[in-house]
């Protein structure tokens, strides 16, 4: 679906559905340098299951125009702006990665419109390494080859794709490379520089859903704990043989969990 939010062209994927009045809505909020596609699998289920669904390009990725916003608050309130353009006054939001602080943002500052959320691969703090954040500067290959190193299991990397025929490590690579120049290096930069998650987690008052790669090296359990002790109504699902590309390495478990935030988002 092409839309406009403050004039700028945007997009969001919708699994192929119009969006009907009635319906809850789910919002999808990719990872930095990535777009709506990485949520195909999950979003296309819930579109075709009573929802609206909406998986986002944020500004500047994919097939949005406009630049890439420079902070996870921004990001947030331009999520928001995208649902008010669409007439979408209450949603659920799930967000992976840089999305998951996306995610957090905009239920910690939408209280009264955010009735659950979900975070995938989250991390609070979410800090880069300076030799990534180095090469993705730099707009060096190299940055893409760490992000999929690090972002699938050992296992992954040899294959084991849940969809026959598919490349899993891959097709990450060839996602990144879609990227603009430039952007990689903002979105890590936000993720970096966002220092207020906790302070924003406990402001909200939605049911959370945590979802954990136990193999995640790039927002390894352990980074989760103080997230999980901030949070007033939260509920932690560890999948075990996973990284941190938690929907292409698991993407039926990720579906299943997100049923389960979203379905009775008031309970």
């Amino acid at each position: 679906m092409r839309f406009e939010v403050d004039g700028i062209a945007s997009y969001a994927y919708t699994g192929a559905r119009p969006l009907a009045a009635g319906r809850p809505t789910a919002v999808f909020v990719h990872g930095g340098g990535l777009d709506h596609s990485v949520w195909i699998h999950q979003s296309r289920y819930f579109a075709h299951h009573d929802f609206n669904a909406l998986a986002l390009d944020l500004p500047g990725h994919g097939r949005s125009g406009g630049e890439p916003l420079d902070t996870i608050t921004a990001m947030a309130d331009w999520a928001m702006r995208a649902a008010d353009a669409l007439g979408i006054t209450r949603l659920c939001v799930a967000g992976h990665s840089m999305g998951s602080l996306v995610a957090l943002e905009a239920a910690g500052r939408y209280p009264d419109r955010v009735d659950a959320a979900a975070l995938v691969g989250c991390a609070v703090p979410m800090t880069v390494t300076p030799a990534l954040l180095e090469a993705a500067e730099a707009n060096d290959h190299a940055a893409f080859d760490m992000i999929t190193l690090w972002g699938h299991r050992m296992s992954a990397q040899l294959g084991g794709n849940p969809a026959p025929g598919m490349w899993m490590t891959g097709g990450g690579v060839r996602l990144l490379e879609r990227s603009r120049p430039g952007v990689l290096h903002n979105d890590l930069n936000a993720c970096n520089a966002y220092h207020h998650g906790l302070e924003t987690a406990a402001k909200i008052t939605c049911p959370v859903h945590l979802l954990i790669g136990r193999e995640d090296a790039m927002a390894p359990p352990r980074a989760t704990r103080a997230l999980i002790g901030a949070l007033t109504v939260v509920r932690v699902v560890e999948l075990a043989d996973c990284g941190h590309m938690l929907m292409a390495e698991q993407p039926d478990a990720v579906r299943d969990a997100l049923i389960a935030a979203f379905s009775a988002p008031d309970a």
